[in-house]
């Protein structure tokens, strides 16, 4: 093994944080041992944009604007696999990356994962669909979603390992899904029908008059996870013991699990010899692993869920706002195929919005547990990893039902608000990826220039949609 010394700050700057120090790249396993990161992630993109933004934007609009989509789910990939070159070079979060370079990105980031995504818009949408199952109205619907908020914490307070408990409910989710949608697909979805969503996808650039610009940057930062929720791919990758990940520990339940000490400050590896060997197989295996699971599976359910939209809530013009164009859905199937196909898909909606809310809270807290613990809890063995994750989770639980409880509660107003504001997000860390990656991890190490030229391309994709949603929402503000 290397020795055990300090990484100098020419190498990794170490003016904000503590240096890191050297050791030696673990040796890859199998592929197939490392399938789930991705899964958690893509996880968290079925239910946002691929359930409700992109599909209620072609019940609207068509597939008119469905090229943004596709853009979306690429521009992610790229900038996804920044965050995991960090991590698997480091065993540093990216986050924590940032904070290197800059101090004050510490509170900068935690504000940016916080208030975009404290809005339950997932767990009141499930819940809907919940009241059209079981019935009730209004005040049902609230009900029963802070008894959802309470049950997602309750599953992951008493799951021994929390990345394990997440994963594995994940897992079943996503493959009971996409076999459920493909046998809706081949119900309802017409030739034609793929070949105007071929044609959207071509029409590169064209925007309706009629649609709202929060809306388009909220469906394009949600094309995929989104936000800050992409930068929770370090942590996940982290706990699967990725590369040098595989030096951290994880956040285990305490009440359930047996304590592990999370290496807060990462290490890194000499690049060469044998080392070397290993970072190209660990790359060629963590691009393997994210193509497949994170964005084929995205393009595959983006597109299913889209297509089926189109067939059946764009066939009933006329409907309310909101939830109810899923409700269109359900109620056109259940017309076609029997009252079963009804009850199953909104069944399926429910799961879908209520695994995503509980992947969404565990991903929030995990971001804000690095930056707190990183930065400003260090030097405080109290306060462990996990302890900070729990009294966050639980904090974050108690504001959603609040929110729940007062009159901004509308699942899509929650969801767009959410996503408007990750569009921004995402626009700031890709800038830091693009130094990151390039300045301080270098040569060998670096960006390849496609992916260079791939993150230039996110920071102008989401640096454009942000400025003229912000030109054309703040003037609103004072009318």
């Amino acid at each position: 093994m290397a020795e055990d010394r300090p990484v100098p700050p020419e190498v990794i700057p170490c003016h904000n944080l503590p240096p890191a120090r050297y050791r030696d790249l673990p040796a890859p396993p199998s592929w197939k041992k490392l399938v789930g990161p991705s899964v958690l992630l893509l996880g968290l993109s079925i239910g946002s944009g691929e359930f409700v933004l992109w599909p209620y934007i072609t019940y609207q609009f068509g597939f008119g604007v469905f090229w943004a989509c596709m853009l979306g789910v690429l521009t992610q990939y790229f900038i996804n696999m920044e965050i995991e070159r960090w991590t698997l070079a480091t065993g540093e979060t990216a986050i924590t990356g940032f904070c290197r370079l800059w101090k004050h990105w510490s509170w900068i980031f935690l504000l940016c994962n916080v208030i975009p995504w404290v809005w339950p818009g997932w767990a009141s949408g499930a819940d809907t669909l919940l009241t059209w199952e079981l019935g009730g109205g209004e005040t049902t619907r609230v009900v029963y979603s802070i008894a959802s908020l309470i049950a997602i914490g309750l599953a992951l307070t008493l799951g021994p390992v929390v990345y394990n408990t997440v994963e594995r409910l994940q897992m079943a989710l996503i493959g009971a899904v996409l076999v459920f949608l493909v046998v809706i697909f081949a119900l309802t979805v017409e030739l034609s029908h793929l070949g105007e969503m071929f044609a959207g996808i071509a029409n590169l650039g064209y925007i309706p008059q009629d649609m709202e610009l929060p809306l388009l940057l909220g469906a394009l930062a949600f094309a995929g996870a989104g936000g800050t929720m992409n930068l929770v791919q370090s942590d996940y990758v982290r706990d699967k013991g990725y590369a040098m990940g595989k030096y951290a520990g994880r956040l285990t339940s305490p009440l359930t699990g047996k304590e592990e000490v999370v290496a807060d400050i990462g290490y890194h590896f000499e690049p060469a010899g044998e080392n070397m060997r290993h970072w190209r197989t660990w790359w060629k295996l963590a691009n393997r692993e994210h193509f497949i699971t994170f964005y084929a599976l995205s393009t595959l359910t983006l597109m299913l869920l889209a297509l089926i939209s189109y067939a059946t809530a764009r066939q009933m013009p006329g409907l309310g706002g909101d939830m109810e164009f899923i409700r269109a859905e359900g109620e056109f199937i259940g017309q076609r195929y029997g009252a079963l196909f009804r009850h199953l898909f909104n069944w399926m909606g429910w799961a879908i919005l209520m695994t995503t809310e509980l992947g969404l809270i565990d991903a929030c807290a995990r971001i804000s547990t690095g930056i707190i613990k990183v930065n400003w809890l260090r030097e405080h063995p109290r306060w462990t990893d996990s302890r900070v994750y729990f009294i966050l989770l639980w904090a974050q639980i108690l504001l959603g039902c609040l929110i729940m409880l007062s009159d901004f509660n509308q699942p899509l107003v929650l969801l767009v608000l959410s996503a408007s504001l990750n569009g921004g997000v995402m626009l700031i860390y890709s800038a830091l990826l693009l130094w990151l990656n390039n300045r301080i991890l270098r040569e060998r190490l670096a960006m390849h220039p496609t992916r260079f030229v791939a993150l230039l391309w996110a920071c102008a994709f989401f640096g454009y949609f942000t400025l003229i949603t912000l030109k054309n929402q703040l003037p609103k503000l004072w009318q």
